[in-house]
């Protein structure tokens, strides 16, 4: 079972609309909790986990950021060498964990950053996503996009680990919008940054990718 876990988002909701538009095989192996922060907290999901899935900001959009139970139940499933797959915001989806910090090698950074981190930034725009020359294997399974006006994430903390496999193009420059480095425990961190406009998931190849994604990161 593959375990996604996202926020609402501001009311954009867009783990739960990423769902929605997910091909019937993959969406019967995707089980979404939206919100669902004593599920996370409580741990029972990684007894049968395959791939855990996150699309969320801790502390954002007036919910609480996850607390201890979450922060062992997570880490232990990265300890094991599970594989993550970090949807938009996710690389900060518990940014006041030291640990979780310090193991995203790229990481959206909250204005409140602990660790004094530039913070991160989103231009608004319609853009072009595309595929960079990376030999990674991934890399021939993606397809180029063209997204609707949303946020960019831009200015994200990045470590030299990161293998950058799709670039978003905007006026302000070109930035990482997919990559993958492996986890400090020798699993796969696969970052994947669309925006969460609605629109965006009405993007064909927006949502194929990440099935992409997610296959590669099950294999």
């Amino acid at each position: 079972m593959i375990h996604f876990f996202a926020d609402q988002h501001y009311g954009a909701r867009p783990g739960a609309r990423l769902h929605q538009r997910l091909s019937p095989s993959w969406r019967g192996r995707v089980l979404l909790h939206e919100e669902e922060w004593d599920v996370l907290e409580g741990g029972r999901w990684q007894g049968d986990c395959e791939l855990l899935v996150l699309n969320m900001i801790g502390g954002s959009c007036g919910q609480p950021h996850p607390g201890e139970g979450a922060s062992r139940a997570v880490r232990a499933w990265c300890e094991r060498g599970g594989n993550l797959l970090l949807l938009h915001g996710g690389s900060a989806a518990f940014w006041q964990w030291p640990w979780w910090r310090q193991a995203m090698a790229m990481r959206w950074v909250r204005p409140e950053d602990p660790d004094g981190a530039p913070p991160s930034f989103h231009p608004v725009h319609p853009y072009q996503v595309r595929r960079t020359g990376s030999s990674h294997p991934l890399v021939s399974r993606l397809r180029d996009m063209e997204l609707p006006q949303d946020e960019i994430y831009a200015g994200l903390a990045c470590a030299p680990s990161l293998e950058v496999l799709m670039e978003s193009r905007v006026p302000e420059g070109c930035f990482p919008q997919c990559a993958v480095a492996p986890t400090p425990w020798g699993g796969i961190q696969l970052h994947f940054l669309p925006g969460h406009q609605p629109e965006a998931f009405q993007v064909p190849p927006l949502v194929e990718n990440v099935e992409r994604c997610m296959e590669y990161l099950l294999v």
